[in-house]
């Protein structure tokens, strides 16, 4: 079994809220090796909630698409959730738990016959009038049932798609760049990034757009945009224009309206929110 950790509240996962991560059971897997092209991580959430009580959970989700297995108070039971620009949101309800799959960038191409734009900005049942490729996939997982056997079923389904078809040169390079500017969380986009892959501005938009439907700025803002959110939480004393300095924003009112275009809101609102919540458990 490959390692399984918890997810922590001060960990870069785009939980705005990141307390209500104490009360579900939120756990990750790291894939088999030989499908890290594939699959970023696995990850399982169990909750149960008192009758009637709803939580209303939203999340500046990285630039991956999500395949979930869903039981219990869900909208369906196999589901492919695409690139959202703004907020993803989702009420959380009852009892229930869910099994994902979050993709790399080439990972779309070699488990579906689905291209990004047509699951984006939206979470789409998986059926195999939708794609049968991917219905058979995330079946094989769904049989399953314990998530250590699931990460086990979906390691086996993945690879023999992988060995169907191999990610492919643009599907490589878009997993360079998504790695890339991870690691430069803090750093700007710029022609320095084609320089150091070794190719042109120009091939990095054309890979980008076949395999995630964005180019490289809104794949940098929002991977951003996320560390802000963990910021805002983890380290609540920091002024705001030392973030938007620290994040490589031109200054502080660039990087409040870019919060507030995704999420609706301020990045001080979000935080006085924040604490205000956490002050009250």
């Amino acid at each position: 079994m490959r390692r399984i950790e918890q997810v922590r509240v001060d960990a870069r996962s785009g939980v705005l809220h990141p307390e209500n991560l104490a009360r579900y059971d939120v756990r990750r897997f790291e894939p088999h090796p030989d499908i890290s092209e594939v699959v970023d991580y696995f990850w399982h959430v169990r909750w149960h909630l008192d009758e009637g009580e709803v939580i209303s959970q939203r999340i500046i989700d990285a630039v991956n698409v999500h395949l979930t297995v869903e039981e219990g108070a869900v909208p369906a039971p196999l589901v492919v959730t695409g690139v959202h620009r703004r907020v993803w949101h989702r009420q959380i309800r009852d009892s229930g738990s869910a099994f994902g799959i979050r993709l790399r960038p080439a990972g779309l191409a070699v488990v579906s016959d689905l291209t990004p734009s047509r699951i984006a900005d939206s979470t789409v049942a998986v059926t195999p009038s939708l794609d049968r490729r991917l219905h058979e996939t995330m079946s094989a997982v769904a049989a399953a049932d314990a998530a250590e056997d699931r990460v086990e079923a979906a390691n086996a389904a993945i690879a023999e798609r992988l060995a169907e078809r191999p990610v492919g040169p643009v599907g490589r390079l878009a997993n360079a760049v998504y790695d890339e500017l991870v690691a430069g969380v803090r750093s700007r986009v710029g022609p320095d990034l084609a320089e150091r892959l070794g190719v042109s501005q120009r091939t990095i938009q054309r890979a980008l757009k076949e395999t995630l439907g964005h180019g490289p700025k809104f794949l940098s803002r929002r991977i951003r945009l996320q560390e802000l959110a963990r910021l805002l939480v983890t380290e609540p004393d920091l002024d705001l224009a030392t973030l938007a300095f620290e994040l490589g924003y031109a200054d502080q009112a660039h990087l409040t309206n870019d919060f507030r275009s995704v999420t609706g809101m301020s990045p001080g609102a979000y935080r006085r929110e924040v604490m205000s919540l956490t002050a009250r458990r």
